[in-house]
């Protein structure tokens, strides 16, 4: 019989985390749990755990980044970009949501982080796409409105996900670069950033295109009803 005590660590991390506890503390619970499980010395544990920090020690460069980033926030980076979306003249949908992925982009490329759904999409982004939508369209209903929000949401989605590689200090790569380094791989950070790139530009490009096609369905589904509301308000005028 299969003894499966041994896998007990992945319950306690997949626990730990639903519950949000905190992430460092649970892995470390999760890896002593393990090696007692398995019958190893406390001794022979400490040396795994403390082997597995050595060979990833690229991932605490992050840190050194971590007061620069503190800085810029607490000075007002966040409130900068908020003004420069809100000045933005003849506002449309396509606009604000392309003027935010690009400085989205930009700044992720500076290993800033100024960006994020409850912080940037749902105050910002999405409110001001809905207002820009209602000046140029009469009837303005709940299911153009869900589009809209959902679109503002994928522009952070693009924004982030597509670009976190830019910057050579971003944890992603340092990982990359501490597995690739165990494996006798020499790969620099600034050769990684640079590959990343291309997705970058791609994703804007994609997002650009899907964002184009989703406004001119809108707006033939929006033209669409107003031809038929001006069709039967037709009879009604005639018959007066």
């Amino acid at each position: 019989m299969i003894d499966l005590w041994p896998l007990i660590g992945i319950v306690i991390i997949t626990v730990g985390l639903a519950l949000k506890q905190n992430t460092l503390l649970v892995i470390l619970v999760a890896g002593v749990t393990t090696g007692l499980v398995a019958d190893l010395a406390v001794k022979d544990i400490l040396s795994t755990l403390g082997q597995s920090f050595t060979q990833n020690r690229y991932m605490s460069l992050f840190i050194l980044v971590l007061p620069m980033i503190g800085v810029l926030e607490r000075y007002g980076l966040r409130q900068r970009a908020e003004a420069l979306i809100g000045s933005m003249k003849k506002a449309s949908v396509g606009k604000i949501l392309m003027t935010y992925l690009a400085l989205r982009k930009i700044t992720n490329g500076m290993g800033l982080n100024i960006g994020g759904h409850p912080s940037m999409i749902r105050p910002l982004i999405a409110p001001m796409s809905e207002a820009a939508a209602e000046k140029s369209t009469p009837e303005f209903s709940d299911e153009k409105r869900q589009t809209i929000r959902a679109l503002s949401a994928a522009s952070e989605n693009f924004g982030n996900f597509f670009s976190q590689n830019l910057f050579i200090g971003t944890g992603s790569l340092l990982l990359i670069k501490g597995v690739m380094g165990d494996n006798q791989l020499d790969v620099k950070l600034e050769t990684m950033a640079l590959w990343a790139l291309p997705t970058a530009i791609m994703s804007f490009v994609v997002f650009a295109i899907y964002t184009k096609f989703i406004s001119a369905r809108m707006n033939k589904h929006t033209t669409t009803n107003e031809a038929q509301i001006s069709t039967e308000s037709q009879p009604e005028k005639e018959g007066h």
